[in-house]
């Protein structure tokens, strides 16, 4: 949902209907996981991807149709359809959506997690009776909830859905099928060091959709100047930028100043932590050198081989901009692995 909001808000204040097709399940080799949404308007607008673009026409038909009768749909392709062709489904793999008339709900709800950058899960009952089909459940992190299914599958849909990390569809009973679908925090990319590798690293991770801190106490290096494009920007030694911070499962960190000074400290901070990737910049044996003194420090070889070192995907990258590109892969590589989990 946080990908298509933006035109869903643009959309909504011309007084456009808009429709929504959501990824519910997938097998083989469909592009988009579980949770992926288009949004789209009778006009034929769209905004958003279901498929990278095989059956984006046929689904914009579909949801057309959901917004004159208000009836959400659930649809199925596959490559063995008999309008796989039709529909562009030729790459193979097999997808079902469903498709609804937008709740007003679902965009108050995505806006407050997006503001607040926290999680939550969006419950829909998928199949069951007519005028079950559509209702909604919101369920924020921090133990927020709106909307209802009914009395009696609130329990256990809420129940299911603190049991999964990802987004899924679940029989609840025999007669009602619900898709939990998780939404998570924006991931955080925290830089220790404004050197030109994350000058270029802030702004690709900001395109990504990550929220980006640049923490160097060399006011040469962390300047508003050079980093008017972070976030947050922290001229501090890391014991202190740190102790500001929260450090998550969401959350990358990447110690890129060569500088011992630096970044010992802050791997030191870092690697008892919940972050789903800690990389450091440097050569093997800038590398090795780095690890024999965290050992003489008193880190345990487990945490040490959680660095990514030397930092980044081997791309014979060579430029700080091709090094930044590296270095954002590797930590994608590592998120997607986290969250597919």
């Amino acid at each position: 949902m946080k990908e298509v909001i933006e035109d869903i808000d643009r959309w909504l204040e011309q007084q456009q209907q808009v429709a929504v097709a959501t990824v519910i399940q997938t097998w083989g080799s469909a592009p988009r996981r579980e949770g992926a949404k288009m949004a789209m308007t009778p006009g034929g607008e769209i905004s958003g991807s279901v498929s990278g673009g095989c059956v984006e026409g046929a689904v914009v038909e579909e949801g057309t149709a959901v917004l004159a009768t208000e009836r959400p749909k659930l649809l199925h392709y596959g490559v063995a359809d008999e309008t796989a062709w039709d529909v562009g489904l030729a790459c193979g793999g097999t997808i079902e959506l469903f498709v609804e008339p937008l709740a007003p709900e679902m965009v108050s709800f995505t806006r407050r997690l997006l503001q607040e950058n926290g999680g939550g899960a969006m419950i829909t009952i998928i199949q069951g009776a007519e005028e079950q089909l559509g209702r909604k459940l919101f369920l924020a992190d921090n133990g927020e909830r709106q909307g209802t299914l009914s009395d009696a599958l609130d329990g256990p849909a809420i129940a299911a859905a603190g049991t999964m990390s990802g987004s899924r569809r679940l029989w609840l009973n025999d007669e009602v099928e619900i898709f939990i679908d998780q939404l998570r925090p924006a991931p955080t990319l925290i830089m220790v060091g404004g050197v030109h590798i994350a000058v270029a690293l802030t702004a690709m991770a900001r395109i990504l959709g990550f929220a980006t801190v640049v923490i160097d106490p060399r006011r040469a290096f962390g300047s508003e100047t050079r980093f008017s494009h972070a976030n947050q920007l922290i001229q501090a030694w890391p014991q202190k930028a740190f102790a500001g911070l929260s450090v998550t499962r969401d959350t990358a960190v990447a110690l890129l100043t060569h500088d011992p000074k630096i970044d010992d400290p802050a791997l030191e901070i870092v690697l008892p932590s919940d972050a789903f990737y800690i990389g450091a910049l440097g050569s093997r044996k800038t590398h090795a050198r780095r690890v024999q003194r965290l050992r003489d420090s008193g880190i345990s070889q487990e945490a040490i081989e959680r660095i990514h070192a030397p930092i980044g995907l081997a791309i014979e990258a060579q430029t700080p901009e091709e090094i930044a590109l590296s270095v954002i892969a590797e930590i994608i590589e590592a998120y997607r692995r986290r969250v597919d989990e």
